[in-house]
């Protein structure tokens, strides 16, 4: 006869886990690799509090942060991208194209309207890096030149928000010439002395840089955004030199004069009101009396 005699063997279960950390309740900042809670993050306009590192907005996001809630009426959203080339590199463009749109939610790399930034009505155009790099083709070009002949017509202050890669190679040529298209929109904008502002963030380099991006009236960008027309690589690579500590980034550039601001991100939609102000005389929505007075005065003194 057995020692041992178990009539009926139960099976044991696993235990449940019922202190599972929710997914997404934690953010890893890309430079400091600091956590976060996400709420937090999100609320500080993701940017890392113990880095300030400024992590990339989507333009839905850039567009809620300046526009005044509600007044953001999108534009030339009829001009679509085509394929005039029928270029193929690993895959055929127009199914590049399907899958950016399906990736990002828009249907190009720019989005133009027009808004109020505290009060003060202005056409704005907010690049979406995440459609194809933020690249500039046919339909970047048209959308952003008929802003600016929009905003020269009616006299509207320009805020264009800038993040791209450059030129976009698989429309080869006709990407190229969107440069000089924006350029001489911009040319008689400023012959009637209408302001644009400029503001760049990560990044802001090439076809982009060196076209409208690089033409602001005041060119204001954020903190430590790579800011230049080649790659860092691609210039050490050419000139055979070690570039300099911080080379093209914003702090860099506004020390060798080119930029007129590095603005924390809190307070960009605050200095581009600012600037409004001082082009147009019009005052602020949320301003007071003695703020108006004190703009006056210090830009009196400058």
């Amino acid at each position: 006869m057995a020692w041992f005699k178990k009539e009926k063997y139960t099976t044991l279960k696993p235990p449940v886990m019922k202190d599972r950390i929710p997914e997404g309740l934690w953010t890893k900042c890309e430079n400091c690799f600091n956590l976060v809670l996400t709420k937090d993050f999100e609320e500080n306009l993701k940017v890392c509090k113990k880095c300030n590192h400024h992590h990339r907005l989507t333009a839905r996001e850039r567009i809620a942060m300046l526009a005044d809630e509600g007044t953001f009426q999108e534009m030339f959203s009829n001009v679509q991208p085509t394929d005039p080339l029928g270029f193929v590199d690993s895959k055929p463009y127009s199914e590049r194209l399907k899958a950016a749109q399906k990736a990002s939610g828009h249907d190009e790399a720019v989005v133009v309207g027009k808004a109020e930034i505290d009060g003060i009505p202005v056409g704005l155009g907010v690049m979406v890096f995440e459609f194809v790099g933020g690249s500039m083709g046919s339909v970047v070009g048209e959308r952003i030149t008929r802003l600016i002949e929009y905003c020269t017509e009616y006299s509207l202050p320009l805020v264009i928000v800038s993040a791209s890669g450059g030129a976009r190679m698989q429309e080869g040529i006709l990407s190229l010439m969107q440069m000089a298209k924006t350029s001489g929109a911009l040319s008689r904008l400023a012959e009637k002395k209408v302001p644009f502002i400029s503001v760049l963030t990560n990044p802001t380099t090439a076809g982009v840089m060196a076209s409208y991006a690089s033409l602001g009236d005041v060119i204001i960008a954020e903190p430590d955004a790579l800011i230049g027309f080649a790659g860092p690589r691609v210039i050490q690579q050419t000139i055979n030199q070690i570039l300099p500590k911080g080379f093209q980034k914003s702090e860099f550039v506004l020390e060798h004069g080119f930029l007129d601001k590095v603005v924390h991100r809190k307070d960009l939609k605050k200095t581009i009101a600012l600037f409004l102000h001082y082009f147009t005389g019009q005052k602020p929505r949320s301003w007071s009396d003695e703020e108006v007075t004190e703009a006056s005065e210090n830009r009196v003194s400058a």
